[in-house]
């Protein structure tokens, strides 16, 4: 009697969106027990807004080819500071969705306050709050003093956490 085929390994890629800087956060393993296998920024400058666009784009796509992730945790929208940030946002998610797309890569969203939940057991956490656990989760800070980074490897870390609710739902809409 043979068991269930084993899966593969889950590669987790959290990405934080930013119009001048992008953070990017691959994990593996699990909630317990996850893996840092590279972090870093995507700095796209302050330069004219359609080219860095274009950038993020290109540098993403490579990106994604190098690393071969299962599966993208990105943030969802939220409400900006001002109307034209959260729109310049807004259009930072589209390319990085559309590149994942374009990969077939999936991708999971997932608001601040349920990330900080996962990450600190708060929905009302600091970025600093935020920045600590990850450093606590992953064995050691988090390479570089960057929020965005912190930010990206929170979101591939809640994907992680989310892991066993998302089998238990699936096993139930089975029964």
């Amino acid at each position: 009697m043979t068991g269930p085929a084993p899966r593969a390994a889950r590669r987790v890629l959290g990405i934080d969106p930013g119009s001048q800087i992008t953070g990017w956060g691959l994990l593996a393993g699990t909630a317990v027990e996850p893996r840092l296998i590279e972090a870093g920024l995507l700095r796209l400058g302050a330069g004219d807004f359609p080219q860095r666009l274009a950038l993020l784009q290109e540098r993403l796509a490579e990106l994604v080819a190098r690393l071969r992730p299962t599966v993208a945790a990105v943030e969802s929208p939220f409400h900006g500071a001002s109307a034209r940030s959260a729109l310049q946002l807004a259009h930072a998610r589209g390319v990085i969705l559309a590149v994942l797309a374009g990969a077939g890569v999936e991708v999971a969203e997932y608001t601040p306050a349920t990330v900080k939940k996962a990450v600190t057991g708060s929905g009302r956490a600091g970025k600093r709050q935020v920045a600590a656990m990850v450093g606590r989760l992953l064995h050691g800070a988090p390479p570089g003093d960057s929020h965005d980074l912190s930010d990206a490897l929170a979101l591939a870390l809640c994907h992680l956490a989310s892991a066993g609710h998302r089998s238990a739902v699936a096993r139930a809409r089975e029964r």
